[in-house]
């Protein structure tokens, strides 16, 4: 016998409640109602009390016996870690910046070689920095080299009294080292050999960029103990100082270029203005623009992260407002000196002129109010176009302007320090910053000890620099690997080097150039006959 199917009738809410309200006025419902709340308030009783036991009884007395104390450095160390590591991030994403503005200012016929060598030059870097970069540079020994964490062995936890993990430092030093080694190959390009390139790279990062580096920023340099009792100077009675690397980065990083392009000479073809002619055009000054504003970007990586604190928040703030200020005075008065000089609004000039800011602010970035940022950033806009034509001029080929956005303008930034320190500011901390030595310079009247200061260091390394890195080039070019051939210079370093064209869709011509349309049809013209 088959179910009848019962068939479900839905009440609307309104028949809900009429239905309630009906059911209430029935003494069994009530009754019924009233023992169903009181035995659901009995039973999120019992529930309740059983938390309330379990807890006091087993956890409760546990954890408050097992609680570690939380001390202040458990906390700022691992963020002042965060932070040196986020700005290491941002200095090595200035890379590909370095890579964007060679390859747009070099050759089409070369930029295959850029790509090549800035890649290879970051993996050697960080090979020889791990191996003995480091140690040369920011370990103890002498005040001329350090002699200890040879491939990273025995090292602390924290680097000395900042309190930053170790390799957290090593990583944020790696990266500068980098940028060191890159703006090196920036003259040299367009007629370097690869395999010279690999050897004078192995002496740039593997010595002459730290062993001189630590004069400057190791734990016992000769030229940080400046002025102080038993070391150089001691009647000085201050040392040499150089916040982000305006000298140890940049200064050496551009005397090691013009050393390699005194001995190379100039690209094939390159005649100067003092002899009728006039640079070689960039391929590409879209990448090269572009390359530049990301190093801008990663320069906030390069300046502010030189604390090694997040805790200094104020000396943060004012670190990357004196960064952007310099690097927008030095654009501005670069394209401006530029269109008086050639009454055009140039590219090239108002890209190296804030590249030479950013240089220029990085000595002095941590000392110098935002109004001494803009008028020092501003001289390096005018300097920068006056280094290039003292290159042009002497007759040396910078295709990217390395020499003098780098060489020159660092020079001029630390300097600069002994001129616009305002006096109000000490050293960075790792919990806060101490004021109670504030550099004072010249012009907000602390007289000239900070600019002597500034001075000596900075001749010492552009000198020693300079020396050591024309005896290794002289060097590595007696091995016949340093300057291409002509043959394969003519014929492109790409192709040569690298067997490939950047651009192997398109026919890389000697037409591609303002005048070649003009010459191409003259060419034409006279095939012709006419």
């Amino acid at each position: 016998m088959s179910a009848i199917p019962r068939r479900e009738v839905r009440l609307s809410m309104s028949e809900k409640f009429y239905r309630l309200a009906r059911r209430l006025r029935e003494p069994e419902w009530r009754t019924y109602g009233k023992l169903l709340l009181a035995g659901k308030a009995i039973g999120m009783g019992i529930v309740l009390l059983i938390i309330a036991v379990t807890s006091g009884a087993f956890l409760t007395h546990v954890y408050a016996q097992t609680a570690p104390e939380v001390k202040a450095a458990d906390m700022v160390n691992p963020v002042n870690t965060a932070w040196t590591l986020i700005a290491a991030f941002l200095v090595f994403g200035m890379q590909v910046g370095f890579t964007m503005l060679e390859a747009g200012f070099c050759r089409s016929r070369e930029t295959v070689n850029v790509l090549v060598e800035c890649v290879v030059d970051t993996c050697l870097c960080g090979i020889l920095f791990y191996a003995v970069g480091f140690a040369f540079m920011f370990s103890h020994g002498n005040g001329f080299i350090g002699h200890h964490w040879f491939f990273l062995q025995n090292a602390p936890a924290t680097y000395e009294g900042t309190g930053v993990a170790f390799l957290a430092v090593w990583i944020f030093q790696f990266a500068f080292a980098d940028t060191c080694s890159t703006i090196t190959s920036g003259a040299m390009i367009g007629r370097t050999g690869f395999v010279g390139d690999l050897l004078y790279s192995i002496c740039v990062t593997g010595f002459i960029y730290p062993v001189i580096g630590h004069w400057a920023w190791g734990p016992d340099g000769w030229l940080a103990n400046m002025g102080s009792s038993g070391n150089f100077f001691p009647s000085l009675g201050i040392g040499f100082h150089d916040f982000a690397g305006s000298t140890v980065v940049h200064t050496i990083g551009g005397f090691i270029a013009l050393a390699g392009a005194i001995v190379l000479g100039p690209r094939l073809g390159r005649k100067f203005k003092r002899d009728g002619g006039s640079p070689m055009l960039p391929h590409d000054l879209t990448i090269a623009v572009t390359g530049g504003l990301i190093l801008w970007f990663g320069w906030y990586g390069f300046n502010p992260g030189s604390t090694l604190s997040a805790m200094d928040f104020e000396g943060i703030g004012r670190v990357a407002t004196n960064t952007t200020l310099a690097a927008c005075a030095a654009g501005l008065t670069s394209i401006l000196y530029g269109y008086l000089r050639s009454r055009k609004w140039d590219a090239g000039y108002t890209t190296n002129g804030f590249l030479a800011g950013l240089v220029a602010i990085t000595c002095p970035c941590y000392w110098v109010s935002p109004t001494g940022a803009v008028l020092l950033g501003g001289v390096a806009g005018v300097l920068v176009i006056l280094g290039v034509d003292l290159l042009e001029w002497l007759r040396i080929d910078d295709p990217i302007g390395a020499v003098p956005v780098h060489g020159i303008c660092g020079i001029w930034g630390t300097l600069s320090l002994g001129l616009f320190a305002c006096g109000k500011y000490g050293s960075t901390g790792p919990v806060s910053p101490d004021n109670s030595a504030a550099l004072k310079g010249l012009l907000y009247g602390g007289g000239t000890k900070v600019l002597l200061a500034q001075i000596i260091g900075s001749a010492c390394i552009t000198a020693a620099t300079f020396v050591v890195a024309m005896a290794v080039m002289l060097l590595v070019n007696s091995t016949g690997t340093l300057r291409l051939s002509a043959e394969a210079e003519l014929y492109g370093m790409d192709l040569h080097e690298h067997g490939i064209s950047a651009y192997p869709e398109y026919e890389i011509s000697p037409f591609a150039a303002p005048s070649g349309l003009a010459e191409q049809t003259q060419a034409a013209e006279k095939a012709s006959g006419f």
